[in-house]
């Protein structure tokens, strides 16, 4: 083994002699005499890591040649971020940066593409650390990294393999970017302090970010496949989730959460964000996330959940339910004006049109909805102007946001490409409109205070209009309650819950 690779021996201090202790990494261990570090680390046979190759591996190659290309002159430094402690010595699971793993499909922590210029074009490279497996004693005194406490990762020579791509070892990083000046180099900050730190921050590192967004805002044809089943996993979620509903109303808005999330983390890789299961007149709070409220027949349960599937790619859906299967006529009214305002927003969805097309063609349904009412004192044309937008205290919310590997999807986009750009194909966003009276508004009539109802689909912009990628999911009322008297006579969730009182 050639000295830059070699696995390191652990330290030895005047305090801590080779030939007596060796200490624990963390607190509340106890110190390891030599003799159980020498047994420890001998007789294993090397744990075999498949030698497959990633499914998404040649789409990752094809987005780092886009990228570098952009760059041409510079090199790209692009890491994923870090564990972050939960409690002690306890991490959160990790979840590596979006757009590294778009870049690479990498889901290890602490790793870094590097994407640098070359004759031939660019030449990524990607740096992972050595694995701690039994050649190193950190194999079992590691316990964030140590393969006896978290099983086996994947080092330098199974990365190459698996994700198409030339890798080298993480603690050369620093030695082949120091010999580059600042302004050759650019970085994606604010993931990895320890790679912020090897060069100053210059302005070509805001536009790496920028960059990077815009690239993701047309999805190639593996993540529209992606973003297909995380989708038709969430419906099997929302099915769940009525199915456990006559237990729920018994023990609250936990039971929605859980069953869903249990959905989720069976299926996928978890919930794409908190999942919001308002019921009642917590369906008013926007990003109700704490569900700790009850479930009651004759309220409406209004469920914003989405599953992330085991490629990070997550759905994003909401529909609002009569908890006892039946809308109450008021109930009925609203959410009928929701759904219409719906209808219009996804037929506003074509290649060409401006971004914000769907969201204007809702908010004059919504706006006519609520003149007609008589809530909204102004005529919609006067009350929508951008010097009124009086509409906006019973609707609160933008209609869409792109969706993708994260739930707002493209975040760092420039303006004019994103909110003040135009759809084009590829393209996958929500169209969500929603209605929320509040119970002390006392601009609102008594009857509408406190229902709160948001219909939200995810719909991918086609060559010729758009494809609602959710459509499996009843919206009309009438096919809704029909659903969800169905699921009742299947009998509870099929994930073999017991929620029996």
């Amino acid at each position: 083994m050639d000295e830059e690779n070699k696995i390191p021996e652990p330290d030895v201090s005047e305090e801590h002699p080779r030939s007596e202790h060796w200490v624990w990494v963390g607190p509340h261990r106890p110190p390891s005499p030599r003799v159980l570090v020498d047994h420890m680390a001998s007789d294993w046979s090397n744990a075999a890591i498949p030698r497959e190759v990633h499914e998404a591996s040649e789409y990752s190659a094809a987005r780092r040649q886009r990228l570098g290309e952009k760059f041409a002159t510079k090199t790209l430094v692009i890491p994923t971020g870090n564990f972050k402690v939960r409690a002690n010595d306890m991490d959160y699971r990790f979840r590596p940066g979006t757009d590294f793993f778009y870049l690479t499909g990498c889901d290890e922590p602490d790793a870094v593409l590097v994407i640098s210029p070359s004759a031939t074009g660019p030449r990524s490279t990607l740096y992972v650390p050595h694995r701690r497996d039994f050649r190193t004693h950190e194999f079992f005194t590691d316990a964030r990294y140590g393969e006896l406490w978290v099983g086996p990762r994947r080092g330098v020579e199974e990365a190459a393999i698996y994700y198409g791509i030339e890798a080298a070892p993480l603690e050369r990083l620093e030695k082949d970017l120091v010999s580059l000046g600042a302004a050759d180099v650019v970085t994606l900050r604010d993931l990895d302090a320890s790679v912020d730190a090897l060069h100053e921050t210059t302005k070509d590192d805001g536009q790496l970010a920028i960059a990077l967004s815009e690239l993701r805002l047309v999805k190639d044809d593996f993540e529209i496949a992606q973003l297909q089943r995380a989708i038709d996993e969430t419906v099997k979620g929302f099915e769940d989730v009525v199915r456990a509903l006559p237990a729920a109303e018994g023990r609250g808005e936990r039971v929605v959460e859980g069953v869903f999330n249990l959905r989720a983390r069976v299926e996928g890789n978890d919930v794409g964000y908190g999942t919001v299961a308002a019921s009642g007149a917590h369906a008013t709070t926007l990003h109700w996330m704490r569900n700790d409220g009850a479930v009651r027949r004759g309220e409406l349960l209004l469920l914003d959940a989405g599953v992330e599937g085991l490629h990070l790619y997550t759905a994003d859906v909401t529909r609002t339910m009569p908890i006892s299967g039946t809308f109450s006529s008021t109930q009925r009214r609203v959410y009928e004006l929701v759904l219409a305002a719906q209808k219009v927003g996804i037929a506003a969805v074509k290649p060409g049109v401006p971004f914000m097309a769907p969201h204007d063609a809702a908010m004059k349904v919504l706006a006519e909805g609520l003149f007609e009412w008589g809530i909204l004192k102004e005529a919609p044309e006067m009350a929508l102007r951008k010097d009124r937008q009086l509409h906006r205290r019973y609707t609160l919310h933008g209609t869409s946001h792109m969706l993708g590997l994260d739930v707002h999807d493209c975040a760092h986009a420039r303006t004019e490409s994103y909110t003040l750009g135009e759809l084009h194909e590829g393209y996958v966003l929500t169209v969500e409109p929603g209605l929320y009276f509040q119970t002390n508004d006392l601009t609102v009539p008594e009857e509408y205070r406190g229902i709160g109802v948001r219909i939200e689909d995810d719909v991918l912009v086609t060559a010729t209009g758009a494809r609602n990628l959710s459509e499996a999911l009843p919206r009309e009322v009438d096919e809704l309650e029909a659903w969800m008297a169905s699921l009742w006579a299947k009998g509870p969730t099929n994930l073999g819950l017991s929620l029996g009182h």
